[in-house]
């Protein structure tokens, strides 16, 4: 029997679900993470879900693996000692960077500029030199390149980065540089831009390229140590990564190119998100994932997850395909404190998984948003179906630290680090929605995470995102994500050309080039032809405007004039929602795109008929506190919530992987697919439910 795992490495805990393909059943299973070691954690899930299963761990046939190694080492400034190879005179291209800054409006008071990934000691400019048009200019000079690579090795490079400045228009010299170096030290490695980003914007694609190399190193020990620790185990299923866009990558392709990587664990929750919205019957949701440190929100329209090609990890813009994530520090294990401001402050200092927060009994003493949950009486008073206990009085202590600071009530000052932390990802889900465009109230709330459904009721509440979704395994669902991933990678070109200057057959030539390419890498990836799907796209601009969007398009609009308009009509459609107006200007072509997918068979989540009622569900109740009153709010067993049930809020239902609160005025339904619907009591409108 083949089985399938999705392996979610989180800053607290590891998430595992195992998928039974000819069953379809699904098996989940949750393990503490193991910071220091991830893999630790990772081969302990396994054999723990296995055991769970009651099969031979060797009859998973695929694990599939979300990894946040790449974004810790850039968060913590743990990569590896990067040297550059560039152009005579563009040696500072990483200290020029851009003129942009973070807001608010005088940000550039208190930015602090982070410090090139490639220090400018460890940065040499060649005399070689290609044109804009990619012809050449100086020859590449190995003497010279010999004499500067023996420098930078001798002061100690882990990796190198070559970034010529007009390589997009001809890579010849780039690939002279890196054959050169290979020879020299074939034990370094080596990323060449234009094996990452073949397109304009010097720095974009040098920063981008930096990166890559700074993560190589530590990607490629983390992978290999995760192979061997496979292989001791005796597990022969292959690995496969998951990549920023919601793809997924072989560890090969991961360790070649892990700036791929960077968005890896929260993309999963963007594809379950827009897959279960859609099933159902809602294309456009939002979603956030809360997990113990920090939360991820989304949107998909359409039923498709919204992807962008430029995104900022840290303090770095980075532009790699990824969904369009963004991460708030916002979770259970987040610590409350109290500045020399007097406001109170939820973040996004984080108390992980050691010791974690104070009911976890592992030495924390710090008041922290799980802390604030249980002296509310949201959570009970066990996780994990009873594996992890937690302490009520610890909670309590630390909580009544933050109430000592502000002159209040425990029970007061739980509540507000409970509404302060919904604040926070209430900005952030504004961020990927009204930001871009989008008026939240046309999509709904999809909770998940381990701490997504205690919060998913209030949120809604504040952005008037309905219904609350409440899928039937949160805890785990970006796992789930991984799971419905197809094989991915990208293939560009630059043009930069007015509309009215393209040659349409030399275009549509160009797009068919870089679909054969597409093509060829999924062989060498082993998907069997009719697995094969390749999308193209066009990036699009007013001329000289300075940045563009990305346009669906197929080759054969390229034929005929009216094709030509069909894509210029597009660009005008996302030009006015993102900036709400268009201009009498000319468009202008950027950058040609080929997208090769490679489709794995998806999860067919069966549909319930309605039984029994949430009567049979109920356990008790148990007095919760909301907005400055003590109430009684019925408890439910989820597992034991059928199709059709409905609960009227204030409730609480628990199962293993989570807690789900639906509060006063709200009522919880379950749909088909064992999904709990929150809606405020009566509001329901019937034209809503198909969005």
């Amino acid at each position: 029997m083949s089985y399938r795992l999705a392996v979610d490495v989180g800053g607290t805990f590891t998430d595992l679900l195992l998928f039974n393909e000819k069953k379809g059943e699904l098996v989940l299973a949750k393990t503490p993470s193991t910071p220091a070691d991830p893999s630790i954690g990772v081969l302990t899930g396994i054999h723990k879900i296995a055991a769970k299963a009651g099969i031979d761990p060797n009859e998973i046939s695929l694990i599939l693996h979300g990894t946040t190694v790449a974004t810790n080492a850039v968060l913590e400034g743990k990569g590896a000692l990067v040297g550059l190879i560039t152009n005579q005179g563009f040696e500072q291209i990483l200290h020029v960077a851009r003129g942009q800054t973070p807001g608010p409006l005088a940000g550039w008071i208190i930015m602090i500029k982070p410090d090139p990934l490639a220090p400018l000691e460890l940065t040499r400019g060649i005399s070689a030199r290609m044109s804009a048009r990619g012809e050449e200019q100086a020859p590449v000079d190995e003497k010279e390149v010999r004499a500067f690579m023996t420098e930078l090795h001798l002061k100690g490079i882990e990796a190198l980065t070559i970034s010529l400045i007009n390589s997009y228009a001809n890579h010849a010299h780039e690939q002279q540089v890196k054959k050169i170096v290979q020879r020299m030290y074939p034990d370094l490695p080596v990323t060449a831009s234009t094996d990452i980003l073949p397109e304009f914007r010097e720095y974009e694609r040098t920063l981008t390229t930096v990166m890559n190399s700074y993560l190589r190193p530590k990607m490629r020990l983390y992978l290999n140590g995760m192979k061997q620790k496979l292989e001791q185990s005796k597990l022969k299923a292959p690995m496969h990564i998951v990549r920023s866009d919601g793809g997924v990558m072989s560890i090969e392709a991961a360790a070649e190119r892990p700036a791929n990587t960077l968005l890896s664990g929260p993309s999963g929750g963007g594809v379950a998100s827009a897959h279960l919205g859609a099933l159902a019957g809602f294309s456009n949701v939002l979603s956030f994932d809360m997990g113990g440190t920090s939360t991820d929100v989304a949107l998909s329209r359409g039923g498709t997850p919204n992807v962008v090609r430029d995104t900022r990890v840290g303090q770095y813009p980075i532009k790699v395909p990824s969904l369009d994530v963004h991460t708030v520090g916002a979770g259970g294990g987040s610590i409350a404190h109290v500045p020399l401001t007097g406001a109170l402050r939820v973040g996004p200092q984080s108390a992980g998984a050691e010791p974690g927060p104070a009911a976890y009994g592992k030495g924390g003493t710090e008041p922290t948003v799980t802390d604030a949950n249980i002296v509310l009486g949201y959570l009970p008073p066990a996780l994990l179906g009873g594996e992890m206990t937690l302490d009520e009085n610890l909670s309590s202590k630390a909580v009544q630290k933050i109430g000592d600071a502000m002159g209040l009530s425990l029970h007061v000052a739980a509540e507000g680090i409970y509404n302060i932390v919904n604040e926070n990802m209430f900005g952030a889900l504004r961020l990927v929605s009204v930001q871009r465009g989008y008026d939240p109230r046309e999509f709904a709330l999809v909770g998940l995470g381990g701490a997504g459904p205690l919060h998913a009721n209030a949120l809604s509440i504040l952005i008037g995102s309905w219904p609350s979704i409440i899928p039937p395994m949160p805890g785990v669902l970006s796992a789930q994500g991984f799971l419905h991933s197809d094989i991915k990678s990208e293939f560009s070109r630059t043009v930069i050309r007015p509309v009215s200057q393209i040659d349409l057959k030399q275009m549509r030539a160009t797009l068919e080039t870089l679909g054969e390419q597409a093509r060829e890498w999924l062989a060498s990836e082993h998907i069997a032809a009719k697995n094969q799907k390749i999308q193209f796209q066009i990036d699009m601009r007013y001329y000289r405007q300075g940045y563009e969007f990305s346009i669906d398009v197929e080759p054969g609009w390229l034929d005929s004039p009216a094709g030509v308009e069909r894509m210029i009509e597009k660009f005008r459609k996302i030009h006015f929602q993102n900036y709400s107006f268009n201009i009498d200007h000319e468009v202008e072509v950027v950058n040609l795109r080929a997208i090769a997918v490679g489709i794995v068979p998806k999860i067919q989540i069966r549909k319930h008929k309605k039984s029994g009622s949430a009567a049979m569900a109920r356990t008790g109740s148990r007095k919760i506190y909301f907005r400055g009153k003590w109430i009684a709010a019925a408890t439910y067993d989820r597992a034991r919530l059928g199709a059709g049930c409905k609960i009227d809020g204030p409730a609480i239902v628990t199962q293993s992987d989570t807690t789900t609160l639906i509060l006063p005025g709200h009522t919880g339904e379950v749909d088909q697919y064992l999904n709990i619907l929150i809606w405020p009591k009566g509001k329901r409108p019937a034209a809503r439910g198909k969005r």
